[in-house]
């Protein structure tokens, strides 16, 4: 059961208690992430992210560092285009020590400037990292056609020549806008007494005071048309797809179970048809992305230069035809996928705390596992055909071909472009 609590500065907090677990994770979840960042200040977020753990008023970095390995724990966080998150996880015994440095970090970190420099090195080796990494890269160059150079088509770790602008001014003006109560969420799952825990938080987090903005961004339009990124690479790397749905879509569910018949999983049809029958991809899947005001349903497949045209084909022709050609067995197979895969991914801590977090961020309430497999199961055929026709109706499709390609090489897919 999950319980929803406020702290004296009414920061919501999550509690979902499992006695018959030893640990327990924490997360505090802050909602700015890359689409919220100027053009200008691209990649801050994630910037901050890492800032906070070069050492507090009290700590130094190895401190940090030591003090969590000393527990056991894992000390970590991320940042994504609609959130950043800092967590840790560790021994229920350790509970107030956990929070303690959590909340340390979160509202103590001093920012030296010498570490600043040091980041904006590492940063940018991570992004030749992805860069150099052609299954993530592309992604990437999908994104920015799809969504624009703004807002969601903004890479979370930002660009290089963004990214050495950066100063210890920037970084407290990005938390004194965004980093407020009204911002903030709490979300814990595991071994714990409540009003132990509460306790801890409200003596460190719970003493916050800052004003933050409230968090407006427009809905971005869907851009569709290909794209041919030239790159002397083994392989050629697609990506193609049209909008979806906002996360709290009613349809939500329906759209999962389109996803896993046309894609997701070894007995998809893509990784089927592309992969096991015709040998014309190793790496076949689509998927799903969602955000609070829209979504993305693509597939990405690596292929040969020779069979790129084959695997588009292939890849439009059962998006398109998807809605006529869904069977009841491939309903019933893709239930039991879904079922099974939420079940087995609610078995850590860590993913039960961030399960509830994203649920109190984008429904505003909690659904159990029994609910939504109810949900799940209540969705019948014709209703995941009527998804599927009307994502091909109201939409164009986008697509990015990157490696040793040029225009000539892709096929036109015509009106589907446009």
């Amino acid at each position: 059961m999950v319980k929803k609590i406020l702290l004296q500065n009414n920061i919501p907090v999550l509690l979902e208690s499992v006695k018959e677990v030893r640990s327990l994770c924490i997360g505090i979840w802050v909602k700015v992430g890359a689409r919220n960042e100027t053009f200008e200040k691209n990649g801050i977020s994630h910037f901050l992210e890492h800032m906070f753990f070069k050492g507090t008023e009290s700590r130094t970095a190895e401190g940090i560092a030591m003090e969590t390995d000393s527990l056991g724990a894992e000390l970590n966080a991320l940042t994504s285009s609609e959130y950043t998150l800092f967590y840790i996880k560790a021994l229920d015994e350790y509970i107030g020590k956990g929070v303690e440095i959590l909340t340390d970090i979160f509202m103590n970190s001093t920012f030296p400037e010498q570490d600043i420099e040091k980041e904006k090195s590492i940063i940018n080796e991570e992004i030749k990292m992805v860069e150099d990494t052609p299954s993530d890269y592309i992604h990437e160059l999908f994104s920015k056609q799809v969504w624009g150079e703004t807002g969601l088509g903004q890479p979370v770790l930002g660009k290089s020549e963004t990214i050495e602008t950066f100063t210890r001014g920037d970084l407290v003006k990005h938390i004194n806008a965004y980093y407020g109560p009204n911002n903030i969420i709490v979300a814990c799952s595991g071994n714990f007494t409540e009003n132990e825990f509460t306790g801890y938080l409200n003596s460190g987090l719970g003493r916050l005071q800052r004003d933050g903005q409230v968090i407006a961004d427009t809905s971005p339009a869907f851009r569709g048309g290909m794209q041919v990124v030239t790159k002397d690479l083994s392989e050629a790397h697609v990506s193609l797809g049209v909008r979806g749905l906002p996360y709290n879509s009613e349809d939500r569910y329906s759209m999962h179970l389109l996803n896993t018949v046309l894609g997701s999983g070894y007995s998809s049809r893509l990784f089927q048809k592309i992969r096991e029958k015709r040998g014309l991809a190793y790496s076949i899947y689509s998927y799903h992305v969602s955000y609070y005001d829209t979504g993305l349903w693509a597939v990405y497949a690596g292929t040969d230069k020779k069979h790129l045209n084959e695997v588009i084909d292939i890849t439009v022709d059962e998006m398109t035809n998807l809605a006529k050609t869904i069977n009841h067995d491939e309903l019933q197979r893709a239930k039991a996928q879904l079922k099974g895969n939420l079940i087995l991914a609610l078995e850590s801590t860590s993913n039960k705390m961030t399960n509830i977090a994203k649920q109190e961020i984008y429904y505003g309430k909690y659904y159990s596992p029994t609910e939504v497999i109810k949900m799940v199961e209540a969705i019948t055929l014709d209703e995941l055909k009527a998804l599927a026709q009307k994502l091909m109706n109201r939409n164009h499709f986008a697509l990015t071909v990157y490696g040793p390609v040029n225009d000539g090489d892709v096929r036109d897919i015509g009106k589907l472009l446009q």
